[in-house]
């Protein structure tokens, strides 16, 4: 067994020894290895963020706190750079600095070998993505799609006219390089996208959504689809 999926392993089995914890000693038997080995692992583990307690005596031994629930990913160096690149490649997309923060806590639980490969391997990687919009306005994007509230934004059509209207949010579209917010207009009555980069200003009101489906949007086209239903080869 490599030591990543050992890794992996000894984190399930603590985790399934509750309150009661488990030996080094009988880690080791179930791993076959030294409880050198074993506790060189056990501190691995516990560097890596793992709230791994101890209970030193007869009757002691190791657990894993309750509630957690990450246990040490396995990746190898080139999907972890996947992800890196995903994201770097796509830093306007709606939610980005959460995915990115969400891979640098992946990043962090990579064994240390892993780990280095893959920071070797992005330095091979070159991204020349354009500037986000404005954070803040993301921001209210984002909470208002995710907490279905009405945003009130500040948008610059293409023939220059600016315009504050209420949207409630429907869904978020990415096509030829552009990401969009789709919702309904309150202003116009009817269902409208609005280019992201345009949107000068947004703040999420307190006012919930009238219930607009995806359905109203309509079907995206053949060489577009959901997130969750996105091909990966």
């Amino acid at each position: 067994m490599k030591r990543a999926e050992r890794l992996h392993a000894l984190s399930e089995m603590l985790r399934r020894s509750g309150a009661r914890g488990v030996t080094a000693e009988r880690l080791a038997r179930e791993f076959e290895v030294s409880v050198r080995t074993v506790k060189r692992d056990l501190d691995a583990l516990e560097n890596s963020g793992a709230p791994i307690w101890s209970r030193p005596g007869p009757g002691g031994g190791y657990g894993l706190a309750a509630g957690a629930s990450l246990p040490p990913v396995t990746l190898s160096p080139a999907q972890a750079v996947s992800l890196l690149a995903a994201v770097s490649a796509a830093a306007d997309a709606p939610y980005a600095d959460l995915a990115a923060a969400g891979i640098r806590k992946i990043m962090d639980v990579l064994d240390p070998r892993t780990r280095a490969h893959a920071e070797e391997l992005a330095h091979r990687i070159w991204v020349d993505a354009p500037p986000a919009s404005s954070r803040a306005v993301r921001s209210a994007l984002e909470a208002a799609m995710a907490e279905q509230r009405v945003v009130r934004i500040r948008y610059t059509s293409r023939d220059g006219a600016t315009t504050t209207r209420d949207v409630e949010p429907v869904l978020f579209a990415s096509t030829n390089g552009r990401w969009y917010l789709v919702g309904w207009c309150r202003l116009r009555d009817a269902m409208r996208w609005f280019i992201v980069s345009r949107i000068e200003r947004a703040d999420l009101t307190t006012l919930a959504c009238s219930g607009h489906t995806v359905e109203e949007v309509g079907e995206p086209p053949e060489t577009a689809r959901p997130v969750h239903g996105a091909r990966i080869a």
